[in-house]
C-alpha cells in the first residue's frame, strides 16, 4: 500500500502563497490553492490554542475526500503544507516528518540566497527551489506505508 505526494505548499507569514506545486495533472492547481488557503485556518487554530511545543511538525490537518493535508510551521511562522492522496493504509508521521525537514531545508537554502528578499509577499520563483522541491517531491512521490 502506498499514498502519493499531490501538492507542496509553502504560505508566508502574513498568508501569502509563497510557493505551490502540483505533482497530480488530474485534478487543476486551484483546487490545491484552495485546500492549502483553507489550512491556514487549521494551523492557525492549533498554534494559537495549543501548547507551546518545539516541534514544527503539526501532523495530519485535516482529510477531505481521498486527500489528507499535513502541516508543519517553522520558526518565522511560514507553513509548509502537503497534500497526500489516501488509500488503504495509514501513513507514518516519521515518513512526513522527513519530508518537511527536506522541504524546509530547500526552503532555507533559497532564504539564503542574498537576491531573495525574505519580507517579499511575492512567490517563490527562483530556478533552484523549483528543482528541489520537484526533486523532493518525485522521490517522495510514493510514501510507503
Amino acid at each position: 500500500m502506498s499514498s502519493e505526494i499531490n501538492c507542496i505548499a509553502l504560505i508566508g507569514k502574513q498568508n501569502n502563497p509563497l510557493y505551490i506545486k502540483n505533482f497530480n495533472t488530474s485534478h487543476p492547481d486551484l483546487k490545491y490553492h484552495y485546500i492549502a488557503h483553507t489550512s491556514i485556518d487549521v494551523i492557525e487554530e492549533r498554534v494559537s490554542n495549543g501548547p507551546k511545543s518545539l516541534d514544527a511538525y503539526l501532523g495530519l490537518l485535516y482529510a477531505m475526500e481521498d486527500l489528507a493535508v499535513y502541516g508543519y510551521i517553522t520558526n518565522t511562522r511560514v507553513k509548509i503544507i502537503a497534500v497526500v492522496s489516501v488509500t488503504d493504509g495509514i501513513i507514518r508521521d516519521a515518513d512526513m516528518k522527513a519530508l518537511f525537514r527536506k522541504i524546509h531545508s530547500a526552503y532555507v537554502t533559497n532564504v539564503c540566497n542574498p537576491f531573495y528578499n525574505v519580507d517579499s509577499q511575492k512567490p517563490i520563483t527562483s530556478k533552484t527551489f523549483t528543482k528541489a522541491i520537484e526533486s523532493i517531491g518525485m522521490s517522495a512521490r510514493t510514501l510507503e506505508i
